[in-house]
């Protein structure tokens, strides 16, 4: 008997996605190939708030489209409704939060719980918000995958969920889509006006991601090494918090906005360093993506990051501003290591892989529809 796997995909068509809206859309896809390279595959009915653009994902006789708009609080009503209706043997929400009241069995991922460690880098009600439903989610779900043993131990540290009840998958990198060729560099340049060095910050411009340290330790780096035609670009929208302070009062900073997931490729390629000392990730994909094209990254001793990098980031204290600025002239004025940082960047990133992560959420599947 085929079984049926009901997945929220209303995260996959969000106009400016970011870390989390990503890895919906590229496990999702990357899911649709690999259940119909198995035998006796699932079935799939996907659900959107709008309708996808058209090939967003693969055509298959395995995988629906459902639509089913609604104003405000979609998860916890249509969302809901529909699961009372079809009554799928697993649901799975691969971003966000499960619905309230629905049946069967389910899965979800939970990407952080930064929210628990930096609670004033988070506005009072999104922090409130964010630890009900993930509070919730983990206790209703059959089983919880994380992004990293760094968040699945903070979920049993916190939350108590069962280690037994966690399944670790990493997301994965588009190694062949972040390499950017000499055209991509230059035509970032003339966009954005950039200089022919700079150091790179790559993400959404917000307390967690240490902003103001970032600018701190660039105007420190200016000071001892720097010379007037260095930049720091800071490539992202502002989010919630975001304080104008922090990049004032330092010369040679820049920000770019909101990048498109075109534009990535070429701002990276053309960077020194990407300089990425968060306060807390749950995963961190502009450290993987940096190192799969080519790109020394500074990064922090803590949360994921470590697991992530390994051996080929730059590891500092996020608290540290020192420490983050003598990263940055190590990577600035040191060619041989900026090599060294290069190829065992290009080895770790091997060992992430959309289809290892797409393997592993099958497995999951798998397991929880076994006889029993």
């Amino acid at each position: 008997m085929t079984r049926h796997i009901a997945i929220d995909a209303s995260r996959a068509t969000v106009k400016k996605p970011t870390g989390t809206e990503y890895y919906a859309l590229r496990l999702i896809q990357t899911l649709i190939g690999a259940n119909d390279r198995r035998p006796g595959p699932y079935r799939f009915s996907l659900f959107f708030r709008e309708t996808p653009p058209p090939g967003l994902f693969a055509r298959s006789t395995n995988v629906r489209q459902v639509v089913i708009p609604f104003p405000r609080l979609w998860t916890h009503f249509r969302l809901a409704a529909a699961l009372w209706r079809m009554r799928p043997d697993i649901s799975f929400v691969p971003a966000h939060t499960l619905p309230f009241l629905f049946p069967g069995n389910s899965i979800v991922t939970v990407h952080d719980l930064g929210y628990v460690h930096f609670p004033a880098a988070h506005p009072p009600a999104q922090r409130a918000y964010l630890g009900a439903t993930t509070r919730f989610s983990q206790r209703r779900a059959s089983l919880v995958l994380a992004d990293s043993a760094a968040t699945a131990d903070d979920l049993h540290r916190f939350y108590g969920t069962a280690p037994a009840k966690i399944r670790v998958v990493h997301p994965g990198v588009d190694a062949e889509k972040v390499k950017a060729t000499a055209e991509q560099m230059a035509a970032a340049r003339r966009k954005f006006g950039l200089p022919q060095r700079y150091f790179l910050y790559l993400g959404t411009l917000q307390p967690r991601k240490n902003i103001e340290r970032i600018v701190q330790a660039f105007g420190l780096w200016q000071k001892e090494y720097g010379d007037g035609e260095f930049a720091l670009v800071l490539a992202g929208g502002r989010g919630w918090l975001f304080n104008p302070s922090w990049t004032q009062n330092t010369p040679n900073v820049m920000l770019t906005g909101y990048v498109d997931e075109a534009d990535k490729p070429g701002l990276l390629g053309g960077a020194t360093a990407l300089v990425f000392p968060s306060l807390y990730e749950g995963f961190g994909f502009p450290a993987l993506e940096a190192m799969a094209g080519g790109v020394p990254v500074i990064t922090s001793n803590t949360s994921s990051l470590p697991e992530i990098t390994g051996d080929a980031g730059l590891q500092v204290n996020p608290l540290d501003t020192a420490a983050i600025a003598a990263a940055m002239a190590r990577c600035s004025r040191d060619e041989s290591l900026r090599r060294k940082l290069i190829q065992r960047g290009y080895r770790q990133a091997k060992r992430f892989t959309w289809g290892a992560a797409a393997e592993k959420v099958l497995d999951a599947f798998d397991e929880l529809c076994a006889p029993r």
